[in-house]
């Protein structure tokens, strides 16, 4: 008798995913290791000179924390969280609506698209287009002076808090379309026999949505922290080109991205180095403590679930009280 050959697929899955690990290898860790070493270095170029590179150790951390790195990190943080604040909001309260059947939004399709739009749009387009619109002697100012509402142009570029809400408005405009298709993917996910349950339990719209849908979608909610965080950190376009890589007013949005830009420009190689190790800690901290924070060893979702159960429960039992008395 013939014995069957087995067949094994396991290397094709490997072979498939070869050309992933050595671009990764190539690309991204060996520049990582790179990067981590040149931080130990001072390597600069002045003029046509180039000194090093020459070992120094943390010389070029300690240098970094007694700079204005520090004020540039809260400026990175002021500009994300005012950002990614109407950002979230805005994307629950529509993912909200769009997976609700009931709202029977006509068009729901067409308005999908429409939101997700700006988030393919350049960020040079969108700093420029903001440039035109806003400056002192743009539209919105010449529309505010025929109507009356003031009588002198608004210097929008010359203020801390003009520029940096206009960054703002650009990062949650290319931002929340994403943010809202992601958020809508995650609702929809939610069985309708928990939400039926709710409703049949007389829980309204307020108790469902923080009740049930909240920790329902969390692992997702989680995934956008840490991404947009990640983003904030890494914040270059916008207020590169909107302030010509001055940030002006005052070095009041000047990012950390854009001193690390300045240290590159200026072939300040060791500084870079150094402040990109910074980030990368920063980066894995945060990231670190959004997680624990906001997850927890519940992967498949029954601990919500029971949780919203017991929620229903109670209510139902005070109703069940009040309707005996």
């Amino acid at each position: 008798m013939n014995k069957k050959k087995s067949i094994s697929y396991a290397k094709w899955g490997y072979i498939f995913i070869l050309p992933f690990f050595i671009s990764f290898f190539i690309f991204s860790l060996i520049p990582l290791a790179d990067t981590i070493r040149l931080s130990f270095y001072e390597y600069y170029r002045a003029t046509l000179k180039i000194v090093g590179p020459n070992y120094v150790g943390f010389q070029n951390y300690k240098e970094l924390l007694s700079s204005d790195m520090l004020v540039y990190a809260k400026n990175t943080a002021i500009l994300w969280i005012i950002g990614f604040i109407p950002q979230i909001v805005i994307a629950l309260l529509l993912a909200s609506w769009f997976a609700d059947i009931r709202m029977k939004i006509r068009g729901a399709q067409v308005f999908k698209v429409i939101i997700y739009l700006p988030n393919i749009i350049m960020a040079s387009a969108f700093a420029m287009l903001f440039f035109t619109l806003f400056s002192t002697n743009g539209p919105v100012n010449s529309i505010l002076l025929q109507m009356g509402v003031v009588t002198k142009a608004i210097d929008f570029m010359g203020t801390p808090f003009g520029v940096r809400s206009l960054v703002a408005t650009m990062n949650f405009l290319m931002w929340f379309g994403n943010s809202t298709i992601m958020l809508m993917a995650a609702i929809m996910g939610i069985s309708p026999d928990v939400v039926e349950a709710a409703e049949i339990d007389g829980c309204n719209g307020y108790k469902r949505f923080f009740y049930i849908t909240l920790p329902m979608i969390r692992p997702i909610l989680t995934y956008s922290l840490i991404v947009s965080m990640i983003g904030g950190l890494q914040m270059f376009d916008v207020p590169q080109i909107l302030t010509n890589g001055q940030g002006n007013p005052d070095r009041t949005t000047m990012t950390l991205i854009m001193f690390l830009n300045k240290h590159l420009r200026a072939n300040n190689y060791g500084m870079a180095g150094a402040l990109s190790v910074y980030l990368f800690i920063v980066s894995g901290i945060l990231c670190f403590i959004v997680y624990k924070i906001t997850m927890d060893d519940d992967k498949t979702g029954t601990k919500a679930e029971e949780k919203a159960k017991k929620k229903r429960e109670k209510e139902r039992l005070k109703q069940m009280k009040k309707e005996g008395k």
